[in-house]
């Protein structure tokens, strides 16, 4: 039976206002004298867009998000819990920087396994970044951007906008503050151990206790066993036979060691002629900073500073160089940085060789010192430590030198000893 409705009626549906009896997916409209049919006539039902009348699709739960990391496009919503700093590290004080956020369905969540970690881009640093807008913490935000890992952690990549919601409506102005470091009380397997007496120092404190603690009951290799050691500590985890090459990634038969063309030899990432140790028993041989590298690679780094920039590397894709610095694929941007500040901590003046220190400059030739470090400490950020990395220092410790690197246990603690 057809539907009559008062021509009352059919004016409130042209205005805009509420019908009740007319299903949300179609709409009335009065026939137009255009059409043929009498301004006062009957009204004529038309099908609206599919999508007229449905609500947007509500944003995902940092929960949902966390187990859905399957690299899909998506809004999240959550509550701002702190800024990520490794895996398993989110402070919420004291920000490094404004490169990251995490959020959690509950602004008191302190678990990350319950916590989203988001890249934040450099256009919505500004406004986004917790180190200038500390006030962020515990509002709940709208986050939109690919569902994939970010600090080897459920998190969210190449975000696309931001947004409050819920009572979370008002932007913060930017906050200038003055940052002290990072907190170093975050938990690790090895905390109440072998770094309990660093846990809470920052800045000297940390550097000297760091030291003592990583140069007690070191097992110090000869530049022979340093071969021995590449095959164990660099042994590639898809095929036993093999090592990978660092700044290459080429993966080569371990066997295949030498200084031919094409084989893989020992590469100082801390350049051996920075400080002019050479390969004595000592920072020569410290395999936390020795690698497995093509040795044509290998003299094309040279003794060359690390930074940004350059032409391509021959035989290393995505590793660039110049007149005087080099700079390796992004895979391991970040090991490069931790093995280079283990190096300025480790190796401080007091066993008989130069003290090594990072600095900011590049050609710093036969200087115990190598840059850029506010590169390397960008690098650190941007390639937390990996399952390799972890591995290689846990075999280190298990079997070779029995010291860690603690930049790989606590990247945070590179902003706690040097800043952001």
């Amino acid at each position: 039976m057809p539907v009559v409705l008062s021509r009352r009626r059919i004016g409130a549906v042209l205005l805009g206002l509420s019908v009740g009896v007319v299903p949300p997916s179609l709409a009335l409209t009065a026939a137009s004298s255009a059409s043929g049919a009498p301004a006062s006539g009957t009204p004529r039902v038309v099908a609206a867009p599919a999508s007229a009348g449905l609500a947007a699709a509500a944003p995902l739960t940092v929960s949902q998000a966390v187990s859905t990391q399957d690299g899909r496009s998506a809004t999240v919503r959550g509550f701002v819990v702190g800024q990520p700093t490794a895996t398993s590290t989110v402070v919420r004080s004291g920000f490094p920087n404004d490169y990251a956020l995490a959020i959690a369905d509950s602004a008191s969540e302190t678990g990350t396994s319950r916590m989203l970690y988001v890249q934040i881009p450099s256009s919505f640093r500004s406004q986004w970044g917790l180190q200038t807008n500390p006030s962020l913490m515990g509002k709940q935000i709208d986050v939109t951007g690919a569902l994939a890992a970010y600090f080897s952690h459920p998190g969210m990549t190449g975000t696309t906008a931001f947004a409050f919601s819920g009572s979370s409506t008002t932007t913060p102005p930017p906050t200038t503050t003055t940052t002290s470091p990072s907190p170093t009380g975050t938990t690790g397997p090895y905390d109440s151990t072998y770094y309990a007496s660093a846990i809470g120092k920052t800045g000297s404190a940390l550097h000297t206790e760091l030291h003592r603690i990583i140069s007690s009951g070191v097992t110090t290799l000869t530049y022979d066993q340093v071969w021995t050691a590449l095959k164990d500590t660099d042994q590639d985890p898809n095929n036993a036979n093999n090592v990978v090459e660092v700044y290459s990634g080429r993966s080569i038969a371990k066997t295949d060691n030498g200084g031919g063309v094409d084989q893989w030899n020992r590469e100082h990432v801390w350049a051996k002629s920075h400080g002019d140790f050479g390969t004595v028993n000592g920072p020569g041989t410290d395999v936390h900073h020795l690698r497995p590298e093509d040795v044509t690679v290998n003299s094309t780094r040279g003794n060359l500073d690390f930074d940004n920039g350059g032409s391509p590397v021959a035989q290393c894709t995505g590793c660039l160089s110049d007149g005087d610095s080099f700079q390796p694929r992004d895979a391991v941007k970040g090991d490069v940085a931790r093995m280079i500040l283990y190096m300025a901590v480790r190796w401080d003046g007091g066993d008989g060789f130069a003290d090594l220190e990072p600095n900011d400059l590049v050609g710093n030739g036969t200087a115990p010192a190598i840059g850029r470090l506010s590169v390397l400490k960008q690098w650190n950020l941007q390639d937390p430590p990996d399952a390799f990395e972890k591995r290689r220092n846990q075999v280190i410790y298990d079997t070779w030198q029995h010291n860690r690197n603690p930049f790989i246990d606590h990247p945070e603690w590179v902003t706690a000893i040097w800043g952001s």
